[in-house]
């Protein structure tokens, strides 16, 4: 068997006896290296030393979160001095003291901000080798909303432009790193109360941008969703431009579809613009203006069309049935005497199921009896 084209074997194989030695001075070493940081902690040990040591061990083991917490408290306690030591400026050194000042900063505020950097500098090769830890996330963010509170929003600014632009590295690499993608969100949150200024129209390009290179990308689909709403509102859509962009929305998908009905990921978007227009779901977005009985006879009688064609050449395909299911009984309970889709051939997508995904055989059962099948 092979999982992503690696082979799976029984198990690894033996090591020399050579091999093991080097493996169990590592171990100790480790183990050295981590009862040396804890102790430090211990004793409030905030040095430069100590902050060196957890550099070290989070480089062997980036997932250890407590040792990124002790890293912080290090940091914490630096900026603290920082800001009592350098309170006066009249105590620093003139020449010093002009230059924070050119760059308006305080020389306690211009250490601060080197600090970050240096540390943000040491987040790369980790971040690099390690794109899907959340430590490093997390610990990069701590470090750029302790900047806001400490530095003027100028110089955060230009540290959050400087984020943007590494994350949109780091989804070039890996478009479907979700990591990534929270991260982004955070980020442009940050740039857009820094800057006063909506980024929504060019984020919502973005995604055009990342889903035209890869169609199964979840992380840009769901982004887009998110964005749409606020995107309306900003252009202060009316009604005509608010059901052209979700016609639009529906034309992309579909295209999607076609091209790989078997992506479960676009059938998750097919469903959230379907949800537009359920009156019953309060979490719905607010795309169109109103949604008439009519509106959604409309949409479901075209989809359901659409579907439909989807399955010559794609007959074994469950999320095709599975959507002509959940979108006939949508018609059902708009339309209660239409001709659109009959019992017998929901009967039938049913049975397909069954046969396609046995392995869920009581999921279906239980879909029979709600449907009354």
């Amino acid at each position: 068997m092979a999982s992503h084209g690696v082979p799976r074997v029984s198990g690894a194989p033996d090591k020399s006896d050579q091999a093991r030695e080097k493996e169990r001075k590592h171990i100790e070493q480790y183990k050295d290296l981590e009862r040396n940081v804890v102790e430090k902690i211990k004793a409030k040990d905030y040095s430069n030393t100590t902050l060196q040591l957890t550099g070290a061990l989070l480089k062997q083991n980036p997932e250890y979160y407590t040792i990124w917490n002790y890293r912080r408290m290090i940091l914490e306690d630096v900026f603290q001095k920082e800001l009592e030591a350098n309170r006066d400026s009249a105590q620093a050194e003139e020449g010093d003291a002009m230059a924070a000042a050119k760059a308006g900063l305080t020389l306690a505020q211009q250490e601060i901000v080197l600090l970050i950097k240096e540390d943000l500098q040491f987040l790369l090769p980790l971040l690099k080798q390690f794109p899907k830890c959340y430590w490093i996330w997390n610990h990069r963010r701590w470090l750029l909303t302790t900047a806001t509170k400490h530095v003027p929003s100028h110089v955060t600014l230009e540290l959050w432009k400087g984020e943007l632009g590494l994350v949109s590295k780091m989804l070039s690499l890996d478009s479907r790193n979700f990591h990534g993608w929270n991260y982004r969100r955070v980020t442009v949150q940050y740039l857009e109360e820094l800057s006063d200024k909506s980024m929504v129209e060019p984020e919502f390009e973005y995604t055009t941008k990342m889903i035209q290179s890869n169609l199964s990308n979840f992380s840009a689909w769901h982004n887009r969703g998110q964005l749409i709403p606020r995107l309306l509102t900003e252009r202060q859509a009316g009604a005509d431009e608010r059901r052209k962009l979700l016609d639009e929305e529906f034309e992309l998908i579909t295209r999607a579809l076609y091209t790989d009905p078997y992506d479960q990921s676009l059938w998750f978007y097919h469903q959230y613009l379907m949800s537009a227009l359920d009156s019953h779901n309060p979490k719905g977005p607010h795309i169109l203006a109103s949604v008439s009985n009519g509106d959604r006879l409309e949409y479901l009688d075209r989809e359901i069309d659409s579907i439909r064609d989807m399955l010559d050449g794609a007959e074994d395909c469950k999320y095709i049935y599975q959507a002509l299911l959940d979108y006939s009984t949508r018609y059902f309970e708009v339309d209660a005497g239409n001709k659109k889709v009959t019992t017998v051939e929901m009967t039938e997508w049913l049975d397909e199921l069954r046969k396609i995904d046995p392995l869920r055989e009581g999921r279906w059962n239980d879909l029979a009896g709600q449907l009354k099948l």
